[in-house]
């Protein structure tokens, strides 16, 4: 099996790995790392459930589906999971948003659908309730109607907008 040497920075810490050329992100994160707030979902991108954001630079974000996602192409890459949101053992305003508007029921597209709300937010803190709804496809959660999630974004792009950590 042919491994190549990588180096990746997520939640801020730099790890070196020697990783099989043919693994995606999310083996290695889970597998390699022990991160299990990157959830398993359908292994080919269609439920959102291992979403995670790349780090693109100049403060910028884009959230990818770590199942399809080769690691070795990531070598030198930052990323953040759920668990990288939270600063001083605060919650980030939509992980908070998201347990104040009860948008989590069995918790398991909650990571995913927590990162893309970011990744909307992150590009316009005030959007519309379609454009949160746009924002959100590609990540199911078969246990909401979605209303209490669309809520949730909305609430905690109210705070971002006015400044509130």
């Amino acid at each position: 099996m042919k491994k190549r040497a990588i180096t990746l920075t997520i939640n801020g810490e730099e790890y070196s790995l020697n990783v099989p050329v043919h693994h995606t992100l999310l083996q290695v994160i889970r597998d390699q790392l022990n991160l299990t707030d990157v959830k398993y979902g359908c292994g080919r991108g269609e439920c959102g459930a291992c979403t995670v954001l790349l780090d693109l630079g100049k403060n910028k974000r884009k959230p990818i589906l770590a199942c399809i996602t080769l690691a070795v192409m990531l070598d030198g890459k930052s990323i953040t999971t759920a668990a990288g949101l939270s600063k001083d053992g605060d919650l980030h305003p939509v992980q908070k948003a998201f347990v104040d508007e009860s948008a989590i029921q069995c918790g398991f597209c909650t990571p995913g659908m927590v990162l893309k709300a970011v990744s909307i937010l992150e590009k316009n803190p005030t959007p519309t309730e379609e454009e949160i709804r746009n924002g959100l496809e590609g990540n199911i959660c078969r246990c909401t109607g979605y209303a209490k999630i669309v809520k949730a974004v909305q609430v905690a792009g109210k705070k971002t907008a006015a400044g509130k950590r």
